[in-house]
């Protein structure tokens, strides 16, 4: 996928990320000080006066203070304490939400996601959310990208883009139409084409233009619409499917979006694909017309290639081979001479 297209995602993501971070910081449901410990806004104790709550309480009171001294080590360690022991307290949101951001912080990329994950699916009401949703994708896209984790947050690990690409189809599903839906629909296309697996890029483009037929990116994925149909083409001689496909998205692209920079892009797309799909055209017309002597089939289909690209060099070609039909046509309706018979005694 062109370069242009990864750094108008690069700066839609980065503009998401610094909203949804100024959102979740103004809407937090629970508040740590060092002074109070953890509280629900506005100062009230959280948790209630039950044992378990109170335990709940200093684990994490105990992570967030550790997590101060950047011991994340121990943070982590109460933290998982909570979410084991207390996943139905008003506190397990919260401790599955710092673990998740600990991780990342730490690049154990996989571990993070999961954590983020719980919180979403299990705890959606979470003021967090929005920002959850877009740390997801910036791991997904990172890992896409090539991001290595970390073993223990220490060692570098493997690459895992097709991880990026599962990442980011599952932040499509957890939040279908965030703001970060249609970017990520568009990274999991270019990945799928990083994969050379051009179909399932194509159904990520078009779940993207049918979701989002407004959205800024919209323009570019008709483009590449057009760009990934006209990939699968492998010349006149094979069934033209994709061509036409790739026809189609050209001149859609064309007509909604007419001043769009990318709009000599499509035309000369258009006018590769049109020129294909006449020469099949040709071959096929010239197959009948010279194999089977089935002029009426030879007309059908050089009058097509005419209809394909009319100002080709091609459809010139397709007007020159009419008249060579015409002329057969007329010699084969001609009254033949009687043979003569000889007769022997």
């Amino acid at each position: 996928m062109p370069h242009l297209l990864q750094n108008r995602l690069s700066f839609i993501s980065l503009l998401l990320a610094f909203a949804f971070l100024l959102t979740s910081r103004a809407s937090a449901e629970l508040v740590w000080t060092p002074q109070t410990g953890w509280q629900t806004e506005g100062g009230v104790f959280a948790g209630g006066n039950s044992s378990n709550a109170q335990s709940a309480l200093k684990f994490m009171n105990k992570a967030r203070a550790a997590e101060e001294k950047d011991s994340d080590g121990t943070a982590i360690k109460y933290y998982k304490r909570v979410t084991k022991k207390y996943p139905d307290s008003v506190y397990a949101a919260e401790a599955f939400y710092r673990l998740g951001k600990i991780r990342l912080d730490r690049k154990q990329y996989s571990k993070a996601f999961e954590a983020l994950q719980v919180v979403a699916v299990q705890y959606p009401s979470t003021t967090h959310f929005d920002e959850i949703i877009g740390l997801q994708y910036h791991i997904g896209s990172s890992l896409l990208d090539g991001a290595r984790g970390r073993v223990w947050g220490i060692f570098p690990g493997f690459q895992h883009r097709d991880k990026g690409i599962e990442y980011l189809k599952t932040t499509i599903f957890e939040a279908p139409y965030s703001d970060y839906s249609p970017i990520a629909m568009m990274s999991v296309a270019r990945g799928y084409q990083y994969f050379k697996e051009t179909a399932e890029a194509i159904d990520a483009l078009d779940q993207m233009v049918n979701s989002f037929p407004q959205h800024p990116l919209t323009p570019e994925a008709y483009l590449y619409l057009g760009l990934a149909h006209a990939s699968l083409v492998e010349g006149p001689y094979y069934d033209q499917a994709s061509t036409r496909d790739a026809i189609t998205f050209y001149e859609d692209f064309m007509i909604l979006f007419p001043s769009d920079n990318n709009v000599a892009s499509a035309e000369k797309g258009l006018i590769d694909m049109k020129k294909v799909l006449a020469e099949s055209k040709m071959k096929i017309a010239d197959f009948y017309f010279k194999r089977r002597s089935n002029y009426k089939a030879a007309r059908v289909f050089y009058n097509e290639a005419i209809t394909v690209y009319p100002d080709s060099d091609i459809a010139k070609l397709a007007r020159e081979r009419l008249t060579e039909v015409d002329a057969a046509v007329a010699k084969s309706t001609e009254p033949q001479p009687k043979k003569k018979r000889f007769y022997f005694f």
